[in-house]
């Protein structure tokens, strides 16, 4: 009878073990391949590692995006600014003043017409400044407005990759509970499998339920190698998505686990959405750079006024040298120049439109996803709860079964079902609390406040 009593106390831990405080301190034990550090990584600190200088692809593109940006903007700024250059020339020429018009004529030919050679040297600082041009200045505002829409677009890169990690640490952390799942599964059959062995050897068992028990121990061993598989899979995920190297072991600090998610209602998930995600940010800005460079394009045929002054020395060499200058002002006033204006002004004004369009469907796309969000955060709560409690029936069934069976008041079969419905339960329940910390990965996305989410 105490040895009954022992098997039915070592089916019931095992049942107890497949939980999320089961499975990480079984994960804490593995042991680790030899010559290979673990890294031991939380949600916060695979973020970081993919946002380091070295870490994911994207956010190093968008920051290289950011500095383009400026240095276009630096480029559209020097319309603006004094232009400023010098210049020394030494010359040794000839002319045939016939050529200019230059004819003096006379008894006595006094200015020979071909004259030469001989040397001039020059040295001059020439300055130009733009005094008013409204096309210059509507492109350097848009311009920075494109500065701005780059940073943004930084901003929304960079959250983007908070919300692929945070996926991929999801998936990892589902993938690591269903390995220790399948191990306690695996040790609960070879329980089950010794107890029918003793059954029989006792006399009060059959050879049908020892096969069969046997069946469901490979079953599980099966089960096993596929969960093993799957956590490789998204272990490589994992590191692909921080920029690591698909050498290195990680182990989740992080076990799946409840987390309760802030109420939260519709209108106050858009209202946080427009105020805090970089995305809408950045799409603002890029509407309003289009409408700045359709507004410069308009008033390209507004005139323009530019001063301009040059000042230097000029003889015929170094020595005899004499200081001259030149300053005016200069008025443009475009007339026609083959339609180009008419044309950039289409362009432009297709793009602000095309950018307007994009406003409102992004407008329309933040609703939708915020919808689906808040609906699937509803959705995986219940399933939560359901699965909770069918995980505790389920236990609670194995361990009736197994009673039933140690009396000989049950067929084996009826553990094995138990035992099966238990398996099954314990996949619901980690299935449940994936599907509810995606859905706040989610929600935190469509918001804006994925860091929230991220300690």
């Amino acid at each position: 009878m105490a040895h009954c009593t022992r098997h039915v106390l070592l089916l019931l831990l095992l049942a107890r073990v497949a939980g999320p405080e089961g499975a990480a301190s079984s994960a804490a034990q593995q042991p680790t391949p030899a010559g290979k550090a673990v890294m031991r990584l939380s949600l916060k600190e695979a973020v970081e590692t993919a946002l380091a200088p070295e870490g994911n692809v994207r956010v190093r593109m968008a920051e290289e995006a950011v500095r383009q940006a400026a240095a276009r903007s630096a480029q559209s700024r020097s319309a603006l600014l004094p232009h400023l250059e010098a210049s020394v020339t030494q010359q040794n020429l000839t002319r045939n003043l016939d050529a200019f018009g230059i004819r003096v004529r006379g008894p006595v030919p006094l200015i020979p017409p071909f004259v030469g050679p001989f040397n001039v040297f020059d040295a001059r600082a020439t300055a130009t400044q733009t005094i008013f041009d409204f096309s210059s200045i509507r492109g350097y505002q848009a311009s920075r407005a494109g500065v701005r829409q780059a940073r943004a677009e930084s901003e929304a890169a960079q959250d983007q990759v908070r919300g692929q990690v945070a996926r991929f640490y999801l998936n990892a952390e589902r993938a690591d509970a269903r390995l220790e799942a399948a191990k306690a599964n695996v040790a609960l059959a070879e329980a089950l499998l010794k107890l029918a062995a003793d059954q029989k050897e006792a006399g009060t068992g059959t050879g049908i339920e020892v096969t069969r028990a046997r069946v469901q121990l490979a079953d599980e061993r099966q089960r096993l190698l596929v969960a093993g598989d799957q956590g490789a899979r998204a272990h490589l995920e994992l590191l692909k998505a921080m920029g690591l190297s698909l050498d290195a072991e990680v182990e989740l600090t992080e076990p799946l686990a409840y987390k309760a998610a802030d109420a939260v209602t519709l209108e106050q998930a858009i209202r946080r959405a427009q105020e805090l995600r970089a995305d809408w940010k950045a799409q603002q800005q890029r509407e309003e750079s289009a409408g700045l460079q359709q507004s410069a394009a308009r008033t390209e045929r507004l005139p323009s006024l530019a001063a301009f002054a040059d000042y230097g020395t000029i003889g015929s060499s170094i020595q005899n040298t004499v200081p001259t200058r030149l300053y005016g002002v200069t008025l443009r006033i475009p007339v026609f120049d083959g339609g180009r204006l008419e044309g950039r002004r289409g362009e432009s004004a297709a793009q602000y439109s095309q950018e307007r369009l994009r406003t409102r469907d992004l407008r329309q796309q933040m609703e939708l996803e915020i919808r689906l969000a808040l609906d699937s955060l509803r959705s995986a709560e219940e399933q939560v709860k359901v699965a909770e409690d069918g995980l505790l029936l389920a236990e609670q069934e194995l361990a009736q079964a197994q009673r039933r069976y140690k009396a000989g008041m049950a067929p084996g079969i009826e553990v094995t079902d138990a035992q099966t419905r238990l398996q099954r339960a314990k996949e619901n329940r980690i299935d449940a609390l994936f599907s509810h910390n995606l859905a706040r990965i989610e929600l935190a996305l469509a918001m804006g406040n994925i860091r929230s989410i991220i300690q």
